[in-house]
């Protein structure tokens, strides 16, 4: 079995919703790291690509026709590419990881990109088909996040609650107080102002150039959804969702814009385009759980390749998990054994302080991992996510 490594990667800063990137069109967002990558490598055959795969989870606006074939053309890339579009919601850009690993694995491919990409900004509205003739029966749906277009059996089987509804389901279940909430997102913050304030962070991000009409171009080069705060003005903060509830907008993740991509490939591929692999991807695996739970999903995903790859989590360096809602960040991190302090968990913040385009977060983590792993000449490191609908995804990487 041939092994698949991870390369090289980037990803365009994070906007916030309506903020600096929501001018750009989803696809073409998506095609920024494509370029940036292909001007960089100047010694690597393009046409030699096997698959381009993206994650995407609206694909209902800009994104609709597959958004990962369109990125690749328009970010110049030879017309003999292919390119999937993969939607496993909050976990599609660790899923296209997956999938191109599992392509170099299976002797199918060498030479792969995995990325994903998000506009919350740009997701439509949509509006479904009348239902006889003549109807005056009107609907429409908000397709930024969360349910539409409701199967009646599932309302009833599973519930529809919403993402931040399912986080105060978490943290009424197992007992995660608005304080250790709070406390959580205060660090979140905390560490990515260090990692921003170090040029850590800075190792992951393009700079991004936007014309504006009878202005001068708008430069981005850094993330806009982090920002200061204290565990003063986090206690104040409403619960919107639940009367009497935890969960507010300052300990749950953002809503936001961006797109990320990843090199991926085997050893031949490797020595033929002259890359310098950073990381092993060693095994994957995903999980299903309640949907009302959802934010679970991370400990049994954990646990399921723990185990496939008969590796402990005491031999994990360094944790990059999906930080949707501190509430079920800090349930799956205690179910899972691990101190809510650990300094290996999120050492550089996680999405509460960056922020969370659906798509792209799980390319981000790899990318984020594996730049940790070079940084600070770590082993292993695992990335995990929770899925709406009740599911989890995991990811053990090891340092070259």
């Amino acid at each position: 079995m041939k092994e698949a490594f991870i390369c090289e990667g980037i990803r365009t800063p994070i906007g916030r919703f309506g903020g600096v990137l929501s001018s750009i069109r989803t696809d073409d967002l998506a095609a920024l790291p494509l370029k940036k990558l292909k001007e960089d490598l100047k010694d690597v055959d393009w046409e030699s690509i096997d698959e381009v795969f993206f994650g995407n989870a609206n694909q209902a606006g800009e994104d609709n026709r597959n958004i990962a074939r369109m990125a690749l053309l328009l970010a110049d890339f030879p017309e003999s590419i292919p390119g999937i579009t993969l939607n496993r919601l909050c976990a599609s850009g660790m899923e296209a990881v997956i999938a191109g690993a599992r392509m170099i694995k299976a002797e199918e491919g060498d030479f792969i990109i995995a990325g994903g990409a998000e506009s919350m900004s740009r997701a439509p509205f949509v509006m479904p088909k009348a239902d006889s003739a003549f109807s005056r029966n009107a609907e429409i749906y908000d397709t930024t996040i969360g349910w539409r277009f409701v199967n009646p059996k599932m309302k009833s089987n599973y519930g529809i609650d919403s993402m931040p509804e399912t986080a105060e389901n978490v943290a009424e279940k197992f007992q995660i107080t608005r304080q250790d909430q709070d406390l959580f997102a205060y660090r979140s913050q905390i560490k990515a102002a260090n990692s921003i304030d170090n040029g850590r962070i800075s190792k992951e991000i393009l700079t991004v150039t936007i014309k504006q009409k009878r202005k001068d171009d708008l430069i981005v080069n850094k993330d806009e959804h982090p920002r200061k705060t204290d565990l003063e003005k986090l206690s104040k903060l409403s619960t919107p969702f639940r009367n009497d509830g935890s969960v507010t907008a300052g300990n749950s993740s953002g809503v936001n814009d961006g797109a990320a991509a990843l090199i991926i490939a085997s050893e031949d591929a490797i020595k033929k385009n002259n890359l310098k692999p950073i990381a092993r991807i060693v095994n994957a695996a995903s999980s299903g759980v309640e949907p009302r739970i959802m934010g679970m999903g991370p400990v049994s995903a954990t646990e399921k390749v723990l185990k496939k790859s008969n590796i402990k989590l005491n031999q994990i360096d360094t944790v990059e998990i999906n930080e949707a809602f501190a509430a079920q960040v800090l349930a799956c991190t205690r179910e899972l054994g691990i101190q809510d302090d650990d300094p290996r968990v999120n050492p550089n913040g996680g999405a509460i302080a960056y922020g969370h385009p659906l798509g792209m977060s799980g390319t981000r983590l790899v990318l984020s991992a594996s730049k940790e792993l070079e940084s600070n000449n770590l082993k292993y490191a695992l990335c995990t996510m929770c899925v709406g609908v009740g599911q989890g995804s995991a990811v053990i990487l090891e340092k070259v």
